[in-house]
């Protein structure tokens, strides 16, 4: 089986069930786990990732404002990979490439694959997507035992949170974009919740959204959980003043969104006890993976 994906996530679930040595291609922004970085590359992106965030946004609104498409298929690596099986997404066309492209380019690949989309805006989305894929991949038994798990770590984590009461729960802002501030999107407001927390700004199972710091301020955050969507810590933090200048009385924690709330995909429960710990460290173990390096500010009075 010859498989290529096209976005992170999809290429962390075929990882995660066993077949990373059937992988011949990965997108451009795949980098997990690391023993896949050689492969091929075929997707590539116009957005100016280097650029500062505020310069980052105005590009992909104008690009989707005028409806141009923010990745490209790298069409002659498609052909050459010859892939029976393509794992692409229909959740946002600023995350990956469009399924529309997807499904006109697999339409010319002499290789006629099949396709396979993600379609995750829940935890359960994400469940339940393992498994089909598993199913697909002809790896069921390995897909089953794998939710298993994830479902043992998330009950666990919930019962702990079960145990908080309502006044003991910190009121949470949690944010995946700075300039301008965004509300974290899809499974994030639900992670909020199962770690015991009070989400102020998102809604379960819904995308992210612009909003502007007098919102932010409005809500009384007692934290602010910030994971900005593809930023590894050390990105985030140029942009961090603005967050304790806007909010002075909020702790805030700034985590790697990138490695574990920007994508949907086994290590989303990696994320959910992360933020459980960072919430209440008295309450859930600590879950600190090498790379899950967190800053953290005080409230300044």
């Amino acid at each position: 089986m010859r498989i290529a994906t096209l976005l992170p996530s999809a290429t962390e679930i075929v990882c995660a069930l066993g077949m990373q040595d059937q992988l011949v291609g990965i997108s451009h922004s795949c980098n997990y786990p690391a023993q896949i970085e050689a492969l091929p590359r075929m997707t590539s992106t116009r957005v100016p990732f280097r650029a500062d965030s505020q310069t980052i946004d105005g590009f992909v609104r104008q690009h989707l404002a005028a409806a141009d498409a923010l990745y490209d298929l790298e069409i002659e690596s498609l052909i050459a990979a010859a892939p029976d099986i393509v794992v692409s997404q229909t959740l946002c066309d600023v995350c990956a490439v469009s399924t529309g492209d997807v499904f006109t380019a697999i339409q010319e690949l002499p290789s006629s694959p099949t396709l396979i989309d993600l379609t995750q805006n829940t935890l359960e989305d994400v469940l339940a997507d393992i498994a089909r894929v598993g199913e697909r991949l002809e790896r069921p038994a390995y897909a089953d035992s794998l939710v298993r798990e994830l479902v043992s770590r998330r009950d666990a984590v919930a019962r702990r949170s079960a145990e908080i009461p309502v006044t003991d729960r910190p009121r949470v802002a949690f944010l995946e974009w700075l300039i301008p501030p965004f509300n974290g999107g899809h499974w994030n407001s639900e992670l909020v919740t199962l770690a015991g927390g009070i989400d102020l700004l998102g809604a379960h199972g819904r995308p992210s959204s612009t909003l502007t710091w007098e919102a932010v301020r409005a809500a009384k955050p007692d934290v602010v959980f910030v994971a900005c969507c593809g930023f590894r810590v050390d990105r985030t933090l140029l942009d961090i003043d603005l967050v304790s200048e806007q909010l002075p009385n909020a702790r805030v924690c700034v985590v790697d969104g990138n490695a574990y709330f920007s994508s949907p995909n086994p290590r989303l429960l990696d994320a959910l006890e992360i933020l459980a710990h960072a919430l209440h460290p008295d309450v859930h173990p600590d879950f600190h993976p090498a790379n899950a390096a967190m800053a953290v500010r005080q409230p300044r009075i």
